[in-house]
């Protein structure tokens, strides 16, 4: 296992395959955001860049910049009491993110791995009634998206930290269950 000061070798195809694995796992998570706020376009945005992204495109301003409005979408969404739609837009965001994974061999970078699926497993366990089975569920789907390419970049990184509530849990889950 790496250090912290110590950076991994990423290629620009295992980046496109790290985005389009985000993308797999948060789009489900649209259903559940558009369901609550129909008229705001900026989650589907986030996860159609980072899918150009991992079809061949470049990383441009543009994506991260969708990647920033799905932030203010969830942002919104949770001002607005809708708890399930926060972490769906929250599972775009780590879609777009996905693409600027660092190689840096730190814990915290699992999160651009893995946050979107544990976003879009929390999107649907509210959506649900908060029922943890559906969480397990989606964490279940997503361990079986994750093609070898995906998994041997994880394995590259430390563990998944501590912490992030019920979200950090789903990410410890989906990466135990990968590693």
């Amino acid at each position: 296992m790496a250090d912290d000061s110590t950076t991994i070798e990423l290629s620009r195809s295992e980046l496109r395959e790290v985005a389009g694995y985000a993308v797999a796992c948060a789009r489900p998570a649209l259903a559940i955001f558009e369901r609550e706020r129909n008229d705001d376009p900026r989650p589907r945005a986030a996860i159609d860049g980072a899918q150009a992204f991992a079809d061949g495109g470049e990383r441009t301003k543009a994506l991260r910049d969708s990647a920033w409005a799905a932030q203010r979408a969830a942002q919104e969404s949770r001002d607005a009491g809708l708890a399930a739609a926060n972490d769906a837009a929250r599972a775009a965001l780590a879609a777009a993110g996905a693409a600027f994974l660092h190689p840096l061999a730190k814990a915290t970078q699992v999160k651009h791995i893995l946050g979107a699926a544990a976003h879009a497993a929390r999107a649907a366990e509210l959506s649900a009634g908060d029922d943890p089975a559906v969480g397990a569920d989606h964490i279940a789907q997503s361990r079986i998206l994750a093609n070898p390419v995906v998994v041997d970049v994880l394995r590259r990184y430390p563990v998944a930290p501590r912490g992030g509530g019920r979200v950090g849990e789903l990410i410890r889950q989906l990466h135990a269950s990968l590693r």
